[in-house]
């Protein structure tokens, strides 16, 4: 290979690598917890309020259904000792016979019924869940994709999230000041209702900066508080 083209080349390959490290350089690189995010949005504490009243009103459905469950078994029961007593005659023993059956009949109805009822109504709090869940961070990734525009980055991680195994973060590192998390939950929380005053209690200001608890565990419908995906 003759010297100047081998001196070409290496000029070539010089101002690539440099362009290259200049693009490197003006790439604007961001970081979210949306852990974080997804907590601490004041409507993601108004659906686990609403989740956590259908949750006690299935669970109070639930228990008058098994309380009427366990007296048709106390019937029977009882049923049966006044059959055993010698004293009773023929005639009381095949009537008390014809009460049992009715009521050991009319308890696997509710068996049936209850076992039906439970599973209508977990399904129908899993779907409150997901449409509540997909709503939140629908609304968030809406702010998220605003800030991206505006702040014109060129990639965001998610540092709350984990690799496959979730033993390993994702983004093991990032300096501080490439999060923007706490802009988009104050965008978020821009428009948070005041809260009703309540008699005899006094009432944290509408103002007030989000509290960051962990979000509240509801079973069966399962966790609003899940890292969004």
């Amino acid at each position: 290979m003759k010297k100047s083209s081998l001196l070409t080349m290496i000029c070539v390959f010089a101002m690539s690598g440099g362009l290259a490290s200049q693009a490197h350089a003006e790439m604007k690189v961001g970081t979210i917890d949306m852990q974080k995010v997804f907590t601490a949005y004041y409507k993601t504490h108004d659906a686990e309020d609403k989740l956590k009243e259908a949750q006690k009103a299935y669970k109070d459905e639930l228990d008058q259904r098994m309380d009427a469950y366990k007296k048709n078994l106390d019937a029977i029961n009882k049923l049966n000792e006044e059959m055993n007593k010698p004293e009773l005659s023929g005639a009381s023993k095949d009537q008390k016979a014809q009460e049992r059956d009715a009521k050991i009949a009319e308890t696997k109805g509710l068996e049936k019924e209850i076992s039906d009822f439970r599973a209508t109504r977990e399904r129908q709090i899993q779907d409150q869940l997901k449409r509540m869940r997909d709503g939140i961070v629908e609304e968030i990734m809406k702010v998220v994709n605003d800030q991206v525009k505006t702040q014109n980055y060129d990639i965001v991680f998610d540092r709350s999230g984990f690799s496959a195994n979730n033993i390993v973060p994702v983004l093991l590192y990032a300096r501080d000041n490439y999060d923007f998390s706490e802009s988009v939950i104050t965008k978020l929380n821009a428009n948070r209702p005041a809260a009703t005053p309540t008699p005899g209690a006094s009432q944290r200001p509408a103002s007030a900066a989000p509290t960051n608890t962990p979000a509240t565990t509801v079973k069966p419908a399962g966790d609003l508080g899940k890292k969004p995906r």
